[in-house]
C-alpha cells in the first residue's frame, strides 16, 4: 500500500510540474508573440505629412519629401520596413541619406508596433501582409511614380520583403539589412537575450505562435527565403533587383544567417557584409551607403549611369526610364 501510495504521489508530483512547464511555455509564448508597442516620440527633420492607411490593422506613419520634392511633383518612394518589436522612429537613421538623395520616404509601423492598430496574435506574416498594404497605397498617391518604388526592410522587416516576392511584390528595388533566414532565428535570438534555454522553446514556441495565429504549420514550414529569392531571379518579368546587407558585428542575429542563404543559392546574389558593431548600426559603416545609395538611384532612375560592380539586368522599360 505504502509502495502504491508513493507511486500515485510522485505521478502527481511530475504531472503538476509538467502542467507547470506546460503552462509556462504557453505564458512565455504568448509574452515573446506580444511585441512591446513602443510609441513615436520623434518626428522627421524633413517635410513630411503624417498618413495611415489599412493593413492588417490601421497602419500609421509618416510620407517624408526628399530634397527638391513637393507633393506636386512625381518622384521616386522607398518604402522603410522596421523589425519586431522596433517603430518607425528607430529606421529614421535611413531617411535622411535617402531623403536628401531626393528620394520621397514611407515609413510606418507594423500592426501591433508603434502607433498601429494591434492585431490579437501577431506573427512574421503580419511583415509580408503590412509591406504589401504600404506598396499598394504608395500607388494611390499623386507625388510618386508608381513604377520608381523601391523597398529597405531591417531585420523582420526584410524577411516579410522577401516574403512578399512570392505575393507579387511589385517594387523595382528591394534591399534588406540584417535579416534572419527564418522566423526560429529571431525565437532563438530572444531565448539567448533572456538567457533562456533554445531547446526546446525554440521549437515549441513557434508552433503555439501559429496555433495562436490560426496559420497552418505547413505554410512556416514553406518559408523558404533562398527559394523565394531563387524564383524572383528567375522571372522574366515582374524580377525585383535585391541587394543584401548584414554586419559581421551584429551578435543578435549573427551574419551567418546570410551566408546560409547565399550558400543555398545558384547564381550571384548582390550583398556586402559591413563591419558595424550591433544588430541595428549597418548604416553606421561607410561600405553600407556606398552600396545602398547607388543601388537605390540606379535601380529607381535617379542616376542614368549603372554602378560598375553591378550586374546589368536593366530591363527595357528600366533603360526608357534612364534615358
Amino acid at each position: 500500500m505504502t509502495e502504491l501510495t508513493d507511486i500515485w504521489s510522485y505521478s502527481m508530483g511530475a504531472m503538476a510540474a509538467l502542467g507547470c512547464l506546460a503552462g509556462g511555455t504557453w505564458t512565455l509564448a504568448v509574452k515573446s508573440q506580444s511585441p512591446r508597442q513602443v510609441p513615436v516620440r520623434k518626428e522627421p527633420e524633413r517635410p513630411f505629412e503624417r498618413i495611415s492607411f489599412d493593413g492588417c490593422a490601421t497602419l500609421r506613419g509618416w510620407f517624408v519629401w526628399g530634397k527638391g520634392n513637393t507633393p506636386a511633383k512625381r518622384a521616386p518612394v522607398i518604402i522603410i520596413c522596421h523589425g519586431w518589436g522596433s517603430n518607425r522612429e528607430r529606421v529614421l537613421r535611413y531617411a535622411y541619406p535617402l531623403a536628401d538623395a531626393g528620394f520621397n520616404l514611407l515609413l510606418y509601423d507594423v500592426s501591433s508596433h508603434g502607433d498601429s492598430g494591434a492585431v490579437k496574435a501577431p506573427s512574421p506574416l503580419l511583415f509580408r501582409d503590412d509591406l504589401l498594404a504600404a506598396v499598394r497605397y504608395v500607388r494611390t498617391r499623386p507625388d510618386i511614380e508608381p513604377d520608381r518604388i523601391g523597398v529597405l526592410g531591417h531585420s523582420l522587416g526584410g524577411f516579410g520583403a522577401v516574403m512578399a516576392l512570392d505575393c507579387g511584390l511589385g517594387v523595382q528595388a528591394l534591399v534588406t539589412d540584417s535579416m534572419p533566414a527564418r522566423p526560429l532565428t529571431l525565437v532563438a535570438a530572444e531565448l539567448r537575450r533572456r538567457r533562456l534555454p533554445s531547446f526546446p522553446l525554440a521549437t515549441v514556441i513557434p508552433r503555439i505562435w501559429l496555433y495562436r495565429s490560426q496559420i497552418p504549420v505547413s505554410v512556416y514550414e514553406e518559408l523558404d527565403l533562398a527559394r523565394s529569392l531563387s524564383d524572383n531571379e528567375a522571372r522574366t518579368e515582374g524580377r525585383v533587383p535585391v541587394l543584401m546587407v548584414h554586419s559581421r558585428g551584429d551578435g543578435f542575429i549573427p551574419a551567418g544567417e546570410l551566408e546560409g542563404i547565399l550558400s543555398r543559392l545558384g547564381y550571384p546574389q548582390q550583398h556586402v557584409f559591413v563591419d558595424s558593431p550591433g544588430h541595428s548600426c549597418s548604416e553606421q559603416d561607410p561600405r553600407f551607403w556606398q552600396e545602398v545609395l547607388p543601388f537605390f538611384r540606379w535601380r529607381l532612375g535617379l542616376s542614368a549611369e549603372m554602378p560598375c560592380c553591378y550586374p546589368e539586368r536593366a530591363s527595357a522599360a528600366q533603360r526608357t526610364l534612364l534615358t
